[in-house]
């Protein structure tokens, strides 16, 4: 009789650490910050797929690691903040509240599946001053962490962090914050350990904005992105992106007959508009 393979819990849990942590250091990292007016949400992307996006209305969401796993995350939360937002009240649906949802699912998985989620996350909350905002770090592993201010992500995070940690200030304006999380992003990944310039095609960049009522949500791209980065002068707010990208085009007309039908009435004669009246019989029945 063959002996099965065994392997040690302690063993098979650090293996999984292992191919998780590796997996999430092949992707490019993020960075989140509380500024003045907010909570900036930076991350390192080239392609067109959203690292950062929106959760519920004060609530946002970034992520680094396999794509296709943070993605099915991210659903799953917006359709978990909007049924609790409908069904009880809007102010029940809370950072924190998605923040312990996200972390039983990544629990489950890391222990229960084969392969863990190669995923890190952050779920970040606006509130009414710095002091209030709150930022959430949920590892592969279901983990989470109430981070201070400020928070990196990716294989290389210790050194962005470093850089946020000793220059951050809750105090600053968007552009400083901005560049601030740029020359941290920008300092790892360089040839010999140079330190690396990223332009506004190189970055997604979006805000939680404290002072907007409602959806806090906002991107920053184009033209924007461009004149806070190299920019000398401040973006007005109206100049701002709004939750996504230009809204879809007007709806056009849309045909209400099917073809067959309209094949069907050019072979049948035209009918009258009304019948003629018969012999002996006038318009008022007599």
């Amino acid at each position: 009789m063959a002996m099965q393979f065994y392997a040690s819990p302690e063993q098979v849990q650090r293996d999984r650490s292992e191919y998780a942590r590796k997996g999430i250091a092949r992707g490019r990292s993020a960075v989140v910050l509380t500024y003045e007016g907010g909570i900036l949400l930076v991350a390192e992307n080239i392609t067109t797929l959203r690292k950062i996006s929106e959760i519920y209305d004060k609530i946002g969401f970034a992520a680094v690691g396999r794509y296709n796993e943070f993605e099915s995350l991210r659903r799953a939360g917006i359709r978990m903040a909007d049924v609790n937002g409908y069904s009880y009240d809007r102010r029940d649906v809370t950072g924190r509240f998605l923040a312990n949802a996200f972390t039983q699912t990544l629990g489950a998985i890391f222990t229960e599946v084969q392969k863990p989620y190669e995923v890190e996350i952050c779920i970040a909350q606006v509130g009414s001053s710095p002091e209030t905002d709150e930022l959430y770090r949920i590892t592969y592993d279901g983990s989470v962490m109430d981070e201070p201010g400020f928070m990196a992500m990716g294989g290389q995070s210790e050194a962005i962090a470093n850089v946020l940690r000793e220059r951050h200030d809750t105090a600053a304006d968007l552009k400083s914050a901005l560049h601030l999380a740029a020359e941290a992003l920008g300092s790892v990944g360089g040839e010999n350990g140079q330190t690396r310039s990223l332009d506004a095609k190189q970055l997604e960049v979006a805000v939680l904005d404290r002072r907007r009522k409602g959806r806090a949500f906002r991107r920053i791209q184009g033209a924007a992105l461009t004149t806070l980065l190299e920019g000398e002068k401040d973006v007005p707010e109206k100049d701002l992106g709004d939750v996504d990208a230009a809204p879809p085009p007007p709806a056009t007309d849309k045909p209400t007959v099917s073809a067959a039908a309209e094949e069907d009435a050019a072979d049948k004669p035209e009918a009258t508009d009304a019948a003629e009246p018969s012999d002996g019989v006038n318009g008022d029945g007599s």
